[in-house]
């Protein structure tokens, strides 16, 4: 109910406001929302109109043919969108990308690879501009020099978080940025779940890098399911717990995926894609050299993938606490391991996105 549902009662924007107060009931307009629509403030308008001119943004009413269609397919899609970018994008075939906001290094490496290499296959990658896996998926999409789509949870005025002002001027300038909220809104808490509804309502299929039980990224791919779009959910190790959430995504029927290919396999009958273009490959990665000293390289075997402890790594070497730690730093440096939170250590997952 809502909007939506008033539109369709009062047929036109302008027969909202024209309507009497009983064409409310029913609704579930709370008796605020109903005084502003008798009482509007113009003036308020008026100035939202001005700044929409001068900062280049556009507004885009769900009456407009441009409106995107799978939007249009959810139960509570806006009434309208602000657009500040490539607005055409909205009707490209977009994937989501979401996943924690504190990810680990290879849960960072993965969602830009992936966005890098689906972006070359013709997707729009959506996302919502938030720390993490979030902004990694914009970025890969950016440097791949592929269109990135980001969905806020403010007005187009105020950027949040404020560390991504200049991540947002490069997506205005390569991509589209999209809200729901006027001018001046501010980065409030309930805003950002109804967002989510926006970004896997914009999308075929939503793919999740990795969360923890409590992310917000689960109500992304939850909608994803509610909505009858693909959900798609990368897996990892048993003591990660920013697996865990993609775990449980699977257990509950989301595609376990190890590549990207395992994506445009399910997507290309529902996009149409060309063979030529879901079998196509980036160029690869390419894997450290294993270390010639054989301490070094005993020591790389016994790291897991998974955050290890210093004090496992000298009980499974029989090497001494001050002589592993200075082996990790050197890997480190090299780019083979990476440090975890609490003293832990990883190996560095160099597999590809293809």
């Amino acid at each position: 109910m809502g909007f939506s549902a008033l539109l369709a009662r009062c047929r036109t924007p302008g027969g909202i406001f024209a309507a009497h107060k009983r064409d409310f009931t029913g609704l579930g307009l709370d008796e605020e929302t109903i005084r502003w629509l008798k009482s509007p403030d113009w003036n308020a308008v008026e100035q939202d109109q001005r700044w929409l001119q001068a900062a280049g943004v556009a507004l885009l009413p769900c009456t407009d043919p441009a409106y995107p269609a799978l939007l249009k397919q959810i139960s509570d899609p806006p009434i309208a969108l602000f657009l500040r970018g490539e607005a055409a994008l909205l009707g490209s075939p977009q994937l989501a990308i979401v996943g924690s906001r504190n990810p680990s290094g290879e849960g960072r490496r993965n969602a830009e690879e992936f966005a890098a290499y689906l972006v070359r296959c013709g997707l729009t990658i959506t996302s919502g501009m938030a720390l993490g896996i979030d902004s990694a998926s914009h970025r890969g999409a950016l440097k791949a020099g592929g269109k990135t789509l980001a969905v806020w949870g403010t007005g187009l005025d105020k950027v949040y978080p404020p560390a991504h002002r200049e991540l947002a001027e490069q997506i205005a300038a390569q991509g589209l940025i999209v809200s729901e909220y006027a001018p001046g809104t501010p980065p409030l808490p309930h805003n950002f779940p109804r967002r989510n509804r926006l970004i896997s309502g914009l999308s075929v299929g939503t793919l999740v890098v990795e969360a923890n039980q409590s992310s917000g990224s689960l109500i992304t791919a939850r909608l994803a399911s509610e909505q009858g779009r693909e959900v798609f959910a990368i897996p990892g190790s048993i003591h990660n717990p920013l697996a865990r959430g993609c775990h449980r995504l699977i257990r509950e029927g989301a595609k376990l995926v190890e590549s990207a290919g395992d994506i445009l396999e399910e997507l290309a009958p529902l996009l149409k894609l060309e063979a030529a273009t879901v079998q196509q490959a980036p160029a690869e990665t390419q894997a450290a050299a294993e270390p010639d000293d054989p301490e070094y390289r005993l020591l790389l075997n016994s790291l897991d993938y998974a955050p290890t402890s210093v004090d496992a790594l000298v009980e499974r070497t029989g090497l001494t606490p001050d002589v592993v730690s200075s082996m990790l730093l050197m890997l480190e440096l090299q780019g083979q391991v990476e440090a975890a939170p609490g003293g832990h250590y990883s190996r560095v997952n160099k597999r590809p996105a293809s």
